[in-house]
């Protein structure tokens, strides 16, 4: 990869400008003849490959637009390519026209853009196009008021749209407007927090709701003072919460659905900062620590092909973790990250120096439904979850109903539930009627969170019913399941999935030739190497350890995993387990074998 981003500091805004270019450059060569498509890959998703191409066309949007706004000189390099792509893709007689719309359609998602495109530069990004294709562009982008949308994230789509038409003095529909901030309004439930369609939340909150609010907020200031103020105080309620989501390096938690938009992660701040919305916690020198080196984690993980262009996955290119939605273009939304570039130079952003947020130890968030534990060093950031079930999406209870997210271990999705090699069971309670086929927690009957413990309660099967409290403390956590069964089951308890070789998708461990310390023992099994500890100890309940190896590929961090786990045999009847588990990037074997005091007295459960 020429020029290649992984070597980019990211300090200045000419190292920003010059990392939004060498991410979009690759995909040049890419573009269809008349420019309105590009195709980046041969694998499928729920829409077809014609909509997909479109899809990765308009994504590098989320970059360029911010860029002309912002007047980046080296701008110059990608948008007469992408406004060629506009002329054909606008026009109905052009064989790359984009098409007529349906409703739930994919392109009412990627219309998104262009309606930011209209708000926040239009000069540069509409006017700048022939008249006859600003006619055309406006005629495309209005069959959103005509068509049906999911209620949930989405309906912003259609207010960037109206708004982009609002500036441009274009028509537009004023009441469809009025009832999608109306709706939009229906989701949110306080304290910053939106929740997105089936109760979910999690990335779509800042990276969705309040990403768009913040845009609303930049350009309709003067238009809308009084909802515009509305969602940049909003932004600041959740900027406090969801620093906590990132360690000390800006790792950022992986957590729910849509992880292939990987460095989106930080995109809130660079909207923060776009609106001006500074906190009195989260200013800009905190906005850029955690946007920026966000974004430089990502750049050294291998997420890239050999030609430079992005692939679906997390740490590394994985199909296995994707959405239905995912196409070989839909990773492209992290460029929203850039919306920075829109400041010029002299702004407060560009000048600040970055600072680590101060955030607490402990985070109890109601809305997230988690208990969020860092670590003293800040090197670890776990999060203890009561369940927020998607229920449509693949693997919904792993990206969502595992006992613990971390951001140095990830988390694993199943391959099958058979054998537990291919279920990857980390940081789950599977239980299996036959020893075969494994069923980890999938929705909750009931929760509760404390500044303690987080509580559920779970029935994997009719006739079982599962209450588990797990109870942080530092990197170690305790875990409490009371079952009551009317059957035989097997239990199987995950700890963390840890790299078999030390890849972390940036470093290997002298080429693989240090091998992990694998302890196992009736009551505790682990995993111990230079890049980390990974066990699972027995207190009450279980019978024996084993390092279970998963299938490949079945972690979102690294490709290769060791899993410690406790298993046990329950006759029907009334069952107390009880483990405390470790996960730590630090400490070593000492970790492991000197547990805090209170963990062997909490174990001591009656």
């Amino acid at each position: 990869m020429g020029n290649c981003v992984r070597e980019n500091p990211l300090r200045s805004r000419a190292d920003v400008e010059r990392a939004a270019i060498q991410l979009i450059e690759p995909l040049i060569p890419l573009l269809s003849p008349g420019k309105a498509r590009l195709h980046l890959g041969d694998t499928g998703a729920a829409y077809p490959d014609d909509i997909a191409q479109m899809e990765a066309f308009a994504r590098p949007l989320w970059a360029i637009v911010p860029m002309l706004a912002g007047g980046c000189n080296c701008v110059t390099i990608l948008w007469p390519h992408w406004r060629e792509g506009i002329i054909h893709g606008a026009d109905p007689e052009s064989p790359e026209y984009w098409g007529e719309v349906e409703d739930f359609d994919q392109r009412l998602v990627e219309m998104a853009v262009f309606g930011m495109g209209m708000a926040l530069t239009p000069e540069r990004f509409f006017f700048d196009l022939p008249e006859r294709t600003q006619k055309q562009l406006h005629a495309w982008l209005d069959q959103i008021n005509h068509h049906d949308m999911p209620k949930n994230n989405w309906t912003f789509f259609r207010v960037l749209v109206n708004i982009g038409f609002m500036i441009c003095k274009l028509s537009y529909d004023a009441q469809r407007l009025e009832k999608d901030l109306a709706m939009i309004e229906e989701h949110y439930e306080g304290d910053g927090w939106y929740f997105d369609y089936f109760n979910q939340r999690e990335y779509y909150t800042m990276w969705a709701f309040h990403y768009y609010g913040l845009v609303y907020a930049r350009v309709m200031e003067k238009i809308d003072s009084k909802r515009s103020r509305m969602f940049i105080e909003r932004a600041g309620k959740m900027a406090r919460d969801f620093a906590c989501w990132f360690d000390n390096s800006a790792e950022a938690l992986p957590y729910g659905r849509s992880l292939t938009y990987r460095f989106a992660q930080g995109a809130f701040y660079a909207a923060q900062a776009l609106a001006e919305a500074q906190t009195p916690e989260i200013g800009y020198g905190e906005m850029k620590y955690l946007l920026l080196g966000n974004m430089r984690k990502w750049f050294r993980k291998p997420i890239f092909t050999r030609d430079g262009v992005l692939t679906i996955g997390y740490g590394y290119p994985n199909l296995l973790m994707a959405e239905g939605y995912n196409a070989p273009g839909s990773p492209y939304w992290a460029m929203k990250a850039f919306a920075c570039l829109a400041l010029p130079e002299d702004h407060p952003f560009w000048q600040a120096e970055e600072k680590a947020p101060s955030v607490p130890l402990r985070a109890l968030q109601p809305h997230a439904r988690m208990l969020i534990e860092r670590s003293a060093d800040g090197s670890h950031v776990m999060a203890f979850a009561a369940g927020n079930r998607a229920h449509e999406h693949s693997h919904d209870e792993a990206k969502y109903e595992k006992f613990v997210y971390s951001t140095v271990f990830g988390f694993s999705v199943c391959k099958a539930q058979k054998l537990l090699k291919d279920g990857a069971f980390d940081n789950m309670l599977a239980l299996s009627e036959d020893g075969d086929t494994y069923h980890p927690r999938y929705g909750c009957s009931d929760y509760e969170l404390t500044q303690e413990a987080v509580r559920s309660t779970w029935h994997p099967f009719a006739g079982v019913t599962v209450r588990t409290e797990i109870r942080p403390m530092g990197e170690w956590h305790l875990r409490i399941h009371r079952i009551q069964t009317d059957r035989v089951l097997y239990a199987a308890e995950g700890g963390y999935a840890i790299s078999r070789d030390g890849s972390d998708g940036s470093v290997v461990y002298a080429q693989h030739a240090v091998r992990p310390e694998e302890i196992v023992q009736a009551d505790c099994a682990a995993v111990v190497a230079p890049w980390g500890v990974s066990g699972v100890r027995a207190l009450a309940g279980y019978e024996a350890g084993t390092i279970v190896m998963p299938e490949p590929n079945t972690n979102l961090m690294v490709p290769r995993t060791l899993l410690p786990t406790l298993t046990a045999k329950l006759e029907p009847g009334e069952h107390l387990l009880v483990s405390a588990v470790l996960g730590t990037r630090t400490g070593g074997r000492s970790a492991w074998e000197n547990p805090p005091t209170e963990v062997l007295t909490y174990g001591k459960v009656d």
